[in-house]
């Protein structure tokens, strides 16, 4: 099963994610118009905190088992407004909506996701976590192109919304023809109050 581990959006935030990404995607329409981007569909915009990968049965039963105590993180506000693109130079790869609030959230998340999986094996990503709402994948772009993208990346500053996070989900990865579509398997509770 391909596995990862992220933050759910309520359905409020996720209307407000998706607007605001449809008026991101206007603007790289008219920025960039020879650039294939590849958006992401509303139902599908989380935060991921770790992605585990492809993890064969007999470990998810271990994996569950490890995750299902709360988590000593608290429950934080994550606010999402603004929008930029990795990696920070060169032809943008991904479009993101970023974090006013909530980051030290999710990073106190992560670290405490570290002292579970790496005992069973999952190692965390070499580059350092950097908590972001993905809304794009970026195929392919011009220079110019990809010039332009990025100025109107940086002016795409609208606050979008914010919600108090509880909880953290498991969550498997089902390749459809027409993409991902995504299965919370357990729901992991933040306990520190």
């Amino acid at each position: 099963m391909r596995l990862f581990i992220g933050v759910e959006l309520p359905d409020d935030l996720k209307r407000r994610a998706a607007a605001a990404a449809a008026r991101v995607r206007e603007r790289i329409g008219r920025a960039a118009p020879e650039s294939r981007v590849r958006w992401v569909e509303p139902a599908n915009l989380h935060i991921t905190i770790w992605f585990l990968g492809e993890v064969p049965e007999p470990k998810v039963e271990v994996l569950v088992a490890s995750l299902k105590e709360p988590l000593e993180a608290r429950s934080f506000t994550l606010r999402v407004a603004g929008a930029g693109a990795f990696p920070q130079s060169g032809p943008p790869r991904a479009i993101w909506l970023g974090l006013a609030a909530g980051v030290e959230g999710l990073c106190a998340v992560h670290d405490q996701l570290k002292h579970r999986l790496a005992p069973l094996g999952f190692e965390p990503e070499k580059r350092p976590f950097s908590p972001h709402l993905t809304i794009a994948r970026v195929k392919d772009v011009r220079s110019p192109d990809a010039a332009a993208m990025r100025r109107m990346l940086r002016e795409a500053d609208d606050p979008v919304g914010e919600c108090e996070i509880r909880s953290a989900t498991l969550l498997v990865s089902r390749p459809t023809p027409t993409g991902s579509h995504y299965e919370a398997l357990l729901s992991i509770p933040l306990g520190l109050s």
